[in-house]
C-alpha cells in the first residue's frame, strides 16, 4: 500500500464542511465538492483524483457555468489573498511578460468570445505563454456552441484536477 502523504491524511481527517470548502477552491460546484469529500478516506492521491475526475465528467452545463463564474478572465489576474486567487495568478503566470498589443488582443478576444458564447473564455493556462493563450482564444471562436461547451468542460476538468493535486501534495 502507498504511503499516505501528510496533506492527504489531513484532508481525510477534516470535517466534511472543511474538506468541501477546500474542494470548492478547486472547482466551485458544491455537489462536486460534496461528492469528492464523501469518498473519504482515500488511500492515496491517485484515488482522490480518480473520484474527482469521474465526478467532473458528470457535471451538467449549469454546474459548469457556476464553476466558470469563479474564474477570472484570462489576462485579468485576481487580487484576492485566498487560495483560489493565488492559484489563478500562478496558472496565468505566462501572461506576466505579455506586451500591450498582446494584452489588448486578448481582451478583444475575451469580449468577442463572451458575446458569442455567453460565458467566460476558460482555458487551462498553466505553463502556456501569452501567445498560446491568445491563439487558443482565437481558434476557439470558430467552434460551434455545442463543441465549445465540451471544450470548456474539459478545460475546467484539467484546471480542477491540477488544483486538487496542488491541494493534496
Amino acid at each position: 500500500m502507498a504511503t499516505v502523504s501528510a496533506t492527504l491524511d489531513e484532508f481525510n481527517r477534516r470535517p466534511a464542511a472543511g474538506a468541501e470548502a477546500e474542494l470548492l477552491a478547486c472547482c466551485a460546484v458544491p455537489d462536486w465538492a460534496r461528492s469528492v469529500a464523501a469518498g473519504r478516506p482515500y488511500p492515496d492521491v491517485p484515488a482522490v483524483l480518480a473520484v474527482a475526475d469521474a465526478a467532473l465528467r458528470r457535471l451538467d452545463w449549469p454546474e459548469v457555468a457556476r464553476a466558470l463564474a469563479a474564474h477570472p478572465r484570462i489576462g485579468e489576474r485576481p487580487a484576492g489573498t485566498d487560495r483560489e486567487s493565488a492559484w489563478s495568478r500562478r496558472e496565468q503566470s505566462g501572461m506576466e511578460g505579455a506586451d500591450r498589443d498582446t494584452r489588448a488582443a486578448l481582451a478583444r478576444a475575451n469580449r468577442e468570445y463572451e458575446q458569442r458564447f455567453g460565458h467566460l473564455f476558460l482555458v487551462f493556462a498553466d505553463g502556456r505563454t501569452e501567445e498560446q493563450l491568445l491563439a487558443a482564444a482565437l481558434r476557439r471562436l470558430g467552434n460551434d456552441p455545442g463543441t465549445e461547451r465540451e471544450v470548456v468542460r474539459d478545460e475546467l476538468r484539467q484546471i480542477a484536477l491540477l488544483r486538487l493535486r496542488r491541494l493534496l501534495t
